[in-house]
């Protein structure tokens, strides 16, 4: 088993906190992981992406060509990131914010409106979450009890457990949406 995922978007929208959340669930399951973060010029609000890598066996680059899954937040990540999934890959786009579909019939394709679910929800920086959550529906690449009970407070810290609840119930919105779109 291997998945190699690119996550991208802007700066201030979660991506790194979700490659590290991803990573750190691969780690706790005793999984081989990297995670390769890649910014732009300035943090929030440019343009930020990250590889991360979640396999049985060792991982010999961090660096992710071509992709089994790809998670965009942002229409100028869906333009650069769609062509590296490989056929028969997944791709993740948050619906919210993209205004246009995917152009590939050779892969399984998820249209997410994550930045809607985390308003209804209450809180939009969970936006995240909810496209976390559809990937992890989709995939299976880590289990959900990895994310909530050790990698959320390895990532976020302790100081933060409070918000384990509303970031429970955002990985559910966007788990639900990945089983409305399964084929």
């Amino acid at each position: 088993m291997e998945e190699r995922i690119v996550i991208a978007g802007f700066g201030g929208q979660g991506v790194m906190a979700l490659g590290q959340l991803l990573t750190y669930s691969g780690m706790i399951e005793n999984k081989k992981v990297s995670w390769l973060p890649s910014y732009g010029p300035e943090m929030r609000g440019g343009t930020a992406n990250c590889n991360v890598i979640i396999s049985s066996d060792e991982v010999g680059s961090p660096v992710v060509i071509d992709s089994t899954s790809a998670i965009v937040m942002n229409r100028p990540s869906l333009d650069k990131f769609e062509n590296l999934v490989v056929p028969g890959g997944r791709l993740f786009i948050n619906s919210s914010l993209i205004d246009r579909k995917c152009t590939r019939d050779d892969i399984e394709i998820y249209y997410v409106p994550a930045n809607e679910i985390a308003d209804k929800v209450g809180n939009p920086r969970t936006a995240n979450m909810v496209m976390l959550g559809a990937f992890l529906e989709a995939t299976k690449a880590v289990e959900v009890d990895s994310i909530l009970n050790k990698a959320f407070t390895a990532v976020f810290g302790e100081n933060r457990a409070h918000l384990l609840p509303i970031n429970k119930e955002a990985l559910e919105k966007g788990a639900e949406i990945a089983r409305k779109q399964m084929k």
